[in-house]
């Protein structure tokens, strides 16, 4: 009995050790990504080039790749090509619990008719937005991604008629996890399409997030000839959906799944590959080598053994 106790107390000796150096590793790692990061602030031009991004004072600009990077390989979300870049608070990096950001994309789809705006019953529109995603969560679970819930609007749906620009923020719940997350959405409107600009935080960020949103707003501007009042009846494309249609994100159908956006849906730890995965094994074996998993689930299961000890 003596031998298995003390075999115990240097084991759990070895453990908490192990953790300890994780953590420190972690918090390297962590440094490492966030100062390989490239920031830019004052104008930036977009692709389209019909319209200029004035970084907003407190913020920071992340380019396309960059964006990608981090939601797609640091915070587990599917892959988005149309991503033109990302807006970050200036204090804040993308590797704390800490993080959001506004991730931006542009669509030309054309000229959104505003006529609907004051006649939608938002309350309706939740129920029918909560059963549509209801619907693509065996899709989510099929490619290895969170399901997820829409627990309600964080910030109900509201129309600037005078800047011609839509925002409104969903509370939702990715897989079991304890903190939801938010996604605060804008829809500023031009003459042959629409930038969107989607905030990712938690919702303990709401505040945060919330109070920004009128220099977000006023940070994209148009050119001249292609703002939504240089809209020509004669010559221009109609778009197929109107400001309801936004809200409920019929545009973003072909899109699919990446009408989400999970903050943190399943960060990859990057010193969890070597010492705790290596403590893991030594606790438990090769049991969980069992079931062929894919890789972001196996990580994700990690950091929640990680969490648990």
């Amino acid at each position: 009995m003596k031998n298995i106790i003390t075999s115990l107390l240097l084991f759990l000796a070895f453990t908490t050790t192990g953790l300890s150096q994780n953590q420190d590793s972690l918090k390297i790692d962590y440094e490492k990504i966030e100062k390989s990061l490239i920031y830019k602030t004052g104008k930036i031009e977009f692709p389209s080039g019909n319209a200029t991004l004035n970084v907003p004072k407190g913020f920071k600009f992340l380019d396309a790749k960059q964006t990608q990077y981090v939601l797609k390989d640091l915070w587990g979300n599917p892959e988005d090509t149309s991503i033109l870049g990302s807006i970050v608070p200036e204090k804040k990096g993308v590797m704390n619990d800490g993080s959001w950001l506004f991730v931006i994309n542009y669509q030309e789809d054309g000229y959104v008719k505003d006529d609907d705006a004051q006649d939608i019953n938002y309350d309706d529109l939740l129920k029918e937005i909560q059963e549509d995603m209801r619907k693509e969560n065996p899709e989510r679970a099929k490619q290895g991604f969170e399901t997820a819930e829409l627990i309600g609007w964080a910030s109900k749906p509201f129309y600037d008629e005078k800047l011609k620009v839509l925002h409104w923020a969903k509370e939702i719940k990715f897989g079991k996890s304890k903190d939801n997350t938010l996604n605060y959405d804008l829809r500023v409107l031009g003459r042959k399409g629409m930038y969107n600009i989607s905030a990712v935080a938690s919702m303990h960020e709401l505040a945060e997030v919330k109070a920004s949103i009128p220099n977000i707003i006023n940070s994209i501007q148009f050119k001249e000839g292609n703002t939504y009042f240089n809209f020509d009846e004669d010559t221009d494309t109609v778009a197929a959906w109107t400001i309801g249609g936004l809200v409920a994100g019929k545009v973003l159908a072909k899109v699919g799944l990446f009408a989400l956006i999970a903050k943190f849906g399943k960060l990859i730890l990057v010193a969890i590959l070597g010492g705790f995965a290596a403590i893991k094994k030594f606790i438990f074996g090769k049991k969980d080598q069992e079931v062929s998993k894919p890789k972001t689930e196996e990580l994700a299961e990690e950091t929640k053994t990680k969490e648990e000890e």
